[in-house]
């Protein structure tokens, strides 16, 4: 019995450790790809004259492009769910999974971000600090309020320049999609045992 008992707790911890080996590899490899997608196409978008001089479609297509990076989400989910764990996984596991590819996307978001920024220098933000203050001034706004508006904007002009500031700025730009993307597929995706289902029936 003892004999039998080792055998199982060390098949249990053999499998475990299965287990993170292959959710760090989905993890690592759909995260990677989702990241590379949203790098991509915010230098290519960058690249666009009508993107530089519409601020609103810019968030429009800066939006958008991370919905179809984090796509990756849902295939990461998936392929963890299929491939090994036998077509079955809750809603708890898929969202674990789900995040850590969004973190990783996130953070090659920032860094892509940061070294763009860094080697066009601060004209473009420039120009959408005073395209926003451009927009305060033609606002039906009454006086005070629109020099209350203009010394937020100059305020965060400010606070942009601080390299740890930006860099959670543009953090927070794709965290929030890449979290409903995540509950989306971790609600999607899940799906019990199908003997477990048979064992309660």
């Amino acid at each position: 019995m003892k004999n039998f008992a080792a055998k199982r707790t060390s098949f249990a911890a053999f499998e475990n450790q299965k287990s993170k080996t292959f959710m760090k590899k989905v993890v690592l490899t759909f995260g990677f790809i989702s990241g590379l997608i949203v790098v991509i196409l915010m230098l290519s978008s960058m690249s666009l004259k009508h993107y530089k001089a519409d601020f609103h479609l810019a968030e429009v297509i800066g939006y958008a492009s991370m919905i179809v990076s984090l796509s990756m989400v849902f295939f990461g989910v998936r392929s963890y769910r299929d491939n090994y764990l036998n077509g079955s996984i809750s809603f708890s596991k898929a969202f674990q999974v789900g995040i850590l590819i969004t973190l990783i996307s996130a953070c090659m978001y920032v860094a892509g971000w940061m070294i763009y920024s860094e080697i066009t220098g601060p004209a473009m933000m420039n120009e959408y600090f005073q395209h926003s203050i451009n927009e305060i001034n033609t606002s039906a706004a009454s006086a005070t309020e629109k020099a209350a508006k203009i010394k937020e904007v100059e305020m965060w002009r400010e606070y942009y320049k601080n390299p740890l500031i930006k860099m959670g700025l543009t953090f927070m730009e794709i965290l929030p999609v890449g979290l409903i993307v995540t509950l989306l597929s971790a609600f999607i995706l899940k799906r019990k045992n199908t003997s477990q289902k048979l064992a309660t029936a």
